[in-house]
C-alpha cells in the first residue's frame, strides 16, 4: 500500500524542514541521473541482471565511450555497481530504487501502449 505524501505546513520545525530539503536534494539528484535516455535505457537493461559494458554497447547500439560515460554518471549517483572480471567490467543495479522507478515510469508512460 502506498504512503500518503507529506503535507508541508507553516509549523514545521527547522529540523523537519532541513530533513525535507535534504530528501528533496537526494531525490533531485536521482531524477537528474535518470533523466538522460541513455542512462534510462541502461537501467532498463540492468533490471534483467548484470551486463558487461560490451553487452550494453550491443544492446544500446552505442559506442563504448558513450556507454562508459553514462555508466560513470550512474555509478557516481550510486545507482549501479561495477565488477571486474579480467578485462571485462560488469554492472548491476546497486539497489531496488531503479527498479521501482522503472515500474513507475512503465505505469505512467508505457502501460497504455500495451
Amino acid at each position: 500500500m502506498s504512503q500518503a505524501l507529506p503535507v508541508l505546513h507553516d509549523d514545521l520545525t527547522e529540523a523537519e524542514l532541513d530533513t525535507i530539503v535534504e530528501k528533496a536534494t537526494t531525490a533531485s539528484a536521482f531524477l537528474k541521473a535518470i533523466s538522460h535516455e541513455g542512462r534510462l535505457m541502461i537501467l532498463c537493461h540492468l533490471v534483467t541482471g548484470e551486463k558487461s559494458v560490451t553487452e550494453l554497447e550491443d544492446l544500446l547500439s552505442a559506442r563504448q565511450a558513450a556507454v562508459s560515460q553514462q555508466l560513470s554518471r550512474l555509478r557516481l549517483e550510486g545507482l549501479v555497481v561495477p565488477r571486474r572480471d579480467g578485462k571485462a567490467i560488469y554492472y548491476r543495479l546497486a539497489d531496488d530504487r531503479p527498479r521501482k522507478m522503472l515500474e513507475c515510469v512503465y505505469e505512467l508512460f508505457c502501460k497504455d501502449a500495451d
